[in-house]
């Protein structure tokens, strides 16, 4: 039988020949994910169940990132459970302060997720490990604790969504501006519970961390998981990170698709995610000068190195415009290290930025950057509902870190080719 990059990681790792959509089937996970929020959960539903140790102690992951470093009392204690759990159980990968990064950043870094991999973790976007090829999806925390004690995992099978990528972004344009014009195409629930899957010669325009970005919002399209096909990019990127052995996985010629999307990377322009759904997408040059009152460039979106590269080259030799607050998150440890090494920290301080320790704060809320009543603003995160971060009567935009940029030296809406050129294209990926 024919079948999907998706399904045939789930046919292998539920030890079947093939597997079709709508199938139910329990497959072998090979990692298990947990965060601040959810993990506490999954630790008390796990000693419910009665096991006295996790299935396997390198397979799991632990990254306090959303309320840490502790913004609050029940924050440490949140904290407090996963550190205990983390010791009694002898988890191997447990990041916290000072080793931590924002869980879907971090993970790829340290190299715990390979192509042909199948991965759960209880936060909605581990969706973005498809970037390398994985199958990767997001989980309650009762499944979260039921994969720490057996290792396996109950899947529905997803139909897919085939996306096939031709020319090559170019100016200002990124993998947020692609996957910010995908979801408006589509919408919000244009791929609801179904693999939406990333092939064709436009593939390999796109840097990997482009591909993190684009994998990481498929969610916001409801869609059970992004993939990426496996190329030269993914291979490189692999050896870089690792040495554990992977497998690869491509869809058959002849695989089932419930539709094929064919998308001219050509025509991909800055976009800007008006408030309040990621799908209220419109070109920034068309867009408003509405003013705003702070820019977040972060998160498990846009927080790696290119992201910060692209921020900086905005920044660079100008100021946040008075009136703004624009606050700079470096997504993991090695990538604050980086920025620092290339003069990028200093940029962003010398512009009137403020350059935080590596954590979700801000993106859901927490802390970090809450938004009062009637605030607006631009954001390189992947949600902008109501209340997203702060205020019900708040509003976030969503944009790459370029325009954000942008947007933080205007003090208002702006496409990022009315402050600065864009570079040649490849320019993020190397330049120091």
């Amino acid at each position: 039988m024919p079948m999907t990059m998706t399904q045939k990681i789930l046919a292998d790792h539920a030890g079947l020949a093939s597997v079709e959509a709508g199938q139910l089937i329990e497959a072998k996970v090979d990692l298990v994910l947990g965060n601040d929020v959810t993990a506490p959960v999954a630790i008390k539903e796990f000693e419910k169940i009665g096991v006295a140790e996790v299935f396997d102690r390198r397979r799991i992951a632990l990254v306090p990132d959303h309320f840490a470093p502790n913004k609050d009392i029940k924050s440490a204690e949140q904290c407090k459970i996963m550190r205990e759990f983390a010791r009694k159980q002898g988890i191997e990968h447990y990041f916290e302060i000072g080793r931590m990064g924002i869980e879907h950043a971090l993970l790829p870094e340290q190299g715990l997720v390979l192509p042909g991999e199948l991965v759960v973790g209880a936060d909605s976007h581990t969706c973005t490990y498809g970037a390398v090829g994985a199958f990767s999806t997001g989980v309650g925390s009762t499944d979260m604790a039921a994969a720490m004690a057996a290792g396996t995992a109950w899947f529905k099978v997803p139909q897919a969504i085939r996306f096939v990528l031709h020319g090559t972004l170019e100016g200002w344009a990124t993998g947020k501006d692609l996957i910010l014009s995908i979801i408006g195409e589509i919408g919000v629930d244009g791929a609801l519970y179904r693999s939406m899957e990333f092939v064709g010669p436009g593939l390999a325009a796109l840097s990997m961390e482009e591909r993190f970005t684009v994998a990481n919002m498929a969610i916001e399209a409801g869609a059970k998981n992004g993939i990426f096909a496996v190329d030269e990019r993914t291979r490189a990127w692999a050896a870089s990170v690792s040495s554990r052995h992977y497998r690869e996985y491509a869809a058959d010629s002849d695989a089932e698709y419930e539709r094929t999307i064919v998308v001219d990377l050509n025509r991909i322009k800055p976009q800007i995610a008006f408030p309040h759904l990621p799908s209220n997408v419109r070109p920034a040059a068309d867009a408003e000068k509405t003013p705003i009152d702070q820019v977040v460039i972060g998160s498990c979106t846009n927080g790696r190195i290119e992201d910060l590269r692209a921020a900086a080259f905005v920044l660079k030799g100008r100021s946040v415009a008075e009136g703004v607050r624009c606050i700079v998150i470096p997504a993991t440890q090695q990538v604050y290290r980086q920025a620092l090494r290339e003069g990028l920290v200093d940029t962003f301080i010398e512009a009137g930025a403020a350059v935080s320790t590596p954590t979700c704060g801000p993106c859901l809320g927490g802390h970090m950057g809450i938004l009062a009543a009637g605030e607006r603003a631009v954001a390189t995160t992947n949600r902008n509902f109501v209340g997203r971060m702060g205020h019900p009567g708040s509003e976030v935009y969503l944009a790459s870190p370029a325009t954000a940029a942008a947007c933080a030296v205007a003090g208002c809406i702006v496409d990022p080719g009315e402050i600065v050129a864009a570079p040649p294209r490849g320019y993020f990926e190397t330049h120091l």
